[in-house]
């Protein structure tokens, strides 16, 4: 665990005291004519007047941090990001920080808020894991507003559309994770209440709305890409968007506000963007286009954080957000933990024996770390590792993990305590990620544009998961096919799989090998612009833990002050 000397995540965040977000803008070179105000301490940016004004400026250096294959717990990769960012200042560095908006599904299941943790947060922390600008909420209703416009249509004595209801692959959202909305039949109760269909509900950050929110890159952009949404086929086999149905123009409006990028602070009053949060493990699992494009033009350095493992996040980073706003990462830090890389040299997930030395373990488990590393290095870029150290971890296991980071290929390897310490806990790894922008790279992406489908999916699953092919259902052969004769094939490739393993299964640990990865449905994200094939049993709505996090969520009615949150 962390330093147990380190109070309670939301006892800190309570017990800051923020900066106006005035200053926080003036500080980042953001002028107050280009603020929206959110209360005292949030506030949207006018995108467009920054990205005008500074389009003559260089961009900075970009750094995007990644992980290992995580536990269930997660490893940090937040703390990481905010600790790195906040290191970087203290060296003298001007830096902003982008990451995703927390979806209210994790908040309140396993993993918690996602705002960092200990000393190394972004804040107003109760704000930004909650309802924060309203963001998914938009998302959301301009989901469900297509859903509701194709059912209309639907309904007895209507469909001029001539829609084929079995092919109908638009479904609903809703912000939570909820295992029993998977799979649903609508329209029951009578033709006034529409035609009975089987659907389902998928987490609202795996829209594609919300996958769009992350890559458009002006409110054209946006309108354009609403109009492009693919939800079913008519009779004939012609494809069906929302410029069809007439849904596009209202979902946009709807979206409108959201696209712009929402401003906070780090404990330590350095800036954030925190916008878009689509999933890495189902959608591409980055914050916005347009949030990193303007901290480009006003930073030195940007401090971006990829979703999950190397293999998800950081793939689509490269190859999905990269090419759709035209610029390349500088360096990659891959974040460790001494119990990550225990348990998958084969301790079992019990956090009293994942405390314990295992030299033995470690080395063995070391092999997904690199594995990660030689991911990161397909891009042509240069790899820095963190370890980010809990109390327990001994020097010896420490020491072990950087000699092999070393061997692995990373340019260097050091243990952070930032989550304990804040920024100064992130300065010997703040000094490593500055010389490795500094050092010469070749970025380039994993696969070309004019790869076929199978080539692009096929590169993915044996270069970045190891896995020695793939075998394509049915369904999944019939959507190829399909696709590549509506000239979708030249799209990027967004792999719906497991965040646990390097595969798609989630019980094969490590560095798995011999395996094949099966692909059983392919679904077109056309307004986003990529194709995402579902592997193995991969789901679109996750479902709550036993004992979800909101059970020790709690509000004291004397003073409105949240607890329990984390």
């Amino acid at each position: 665990m962390p330093e147990t000397k380190t109070p309670p995540d939301i006892d800190i965040a309570q017990a800051a005291e923020m900066k106006p977000i005035t200053e926080i803008a003036t500080d980042a070179g953001i002028k107050e004519e280009e603020l929206e105000l959110y209360g005292n301490y949030k506030a949207k940016v006018d995108y467009m007047s920054i990205l005008d004004r500074l389009k003559d400026e260089p961009d900075g250096k970009l750094i995007d941090v990644t992980a290992i294959t995580p536990t269930p717990w997660g490893e940090g990769k937040t703390v990481t990001s905010l600790g790195l960012a906040q290191a970087l200042r203290k060296i003298g560095k001007k830096v902003i920080l982008c990451i995703r908006e927390p979806s209210l599904g994790p908040v309140f299941g396993i993993k918690g808020g996602a705002a960092g943790g200990g000393y190394a947060q972004a804040i107003p922390m109760e704000d930004l894991n909650l309802h924060f600008t309203g963001d998914i909420h938009a998302v959301s209703a301009a989901n469900n507003l297509l859903a509701a416009m194709i059912d209309t249509e639907l309904m007895e004595g209507r469909n001029k559309l001539n829609i084929n209801p079995l092919t109908v692959s638009w479904r609903r959202v809703i912000d939570m994770n909820d295992r029993v909305l998977r799979q649903t039949v609508v329209g029951l109760g009578g033709y006034l209440n529409g035609t009975p269909r089987e659907t389902g509900f998928d987490i609202a950050v795996a829209s594609e709305v919300m996958a769009i929110l992350a890559l458009a890159t002006d409110l054209r952009d946006l309108r354009e890409r609403m109009g492009r949404i693919v939800f079913a086929y008519d009779r004939d086999g012609k494809a069906l968007t929302t410029e069809d149905i007439g849904a596009a123009g209202a979902m946009t409006v709807l979206m409108k506000d959201a696209l712009k990028p929402n401003l906070i602070q780090t404990l330590e009053h350095g800036p954030v963007f925190m916008h878009a949060g689509p999933f890495a493990n189902i959608a591409h699992g980055n914050n916005s286009v347009l949030a990193t494009k303007v901290a480009l033009k006003l930073a030195d350095y940007v401090v971006t954080e990829s979703g999950f493992g190397a293999d998800l996040g950081a793939e689509k980073f490269m190859d999905i957000t990269c090419r759709a706003g035209g610029f390349s990462a500088s360096c990659v830090n891959i974040t460790a933990t001494i119990r990550a890389l225990k348990m998958h040299g084969g301790a079992p997930m019990d956090a009293r024996e994942l405390q314990k030395e295992n030299l033995e373990q470690l080395e063995e488990g070391c092999q997904n770390l690199a594995k990660q590393i030689e991911n990161m290095k397909y891009f042509g870029i240069p790899v820095v590792v963190t370890v980010n150290r809990f109390a327990t971890d001994t020097d010896a296991e420490v020491e072990l993990v950087q000699k092999k980071a070393l061997e692995f290929g990373a340019e260097a390897c050091n243990p952070i305590t930032v989550h304990a310490d804040g920024g100064d806990g992130g300065i010997d790894a703040a000094h490593a990620v500055v010389e490795a922008c500094d050092r010469p790279s070749d970025f380039r992406f994993l696969y070309d544009d004019n790869a076929s489908i199978k080539e692009k999916i096929e590169t993915i699953a044996t270069k970045i998961y190891g896995a020695d092919g793939v075998d394509y259902m049915p369904e999944a052969e019939q959507k190829i096919k399909t696709f590549t004769e509506a000239g979708y094939d030249k799209l990027p490739i967004c792999m719906a799989k497991t965040h646990l393993s390097l595969s798609h299964d989630p019980m094969l640990k490590n560095r798995p090998t011999g395996f094949r990865v099966p692909i059983r449905d392919i679904r077109p994200s056309i307004g986003a612009g990529f194709l995402y094939p579902l592997l193995g049993t991969m789901s679109t709505m996750p479902g709550l833990p036993a004992r979800p996090a909101a059970v020790d969520v709690d509000i004291d009615v004397e003073t409105g002050r949240i607890k329990g949150l984390f």
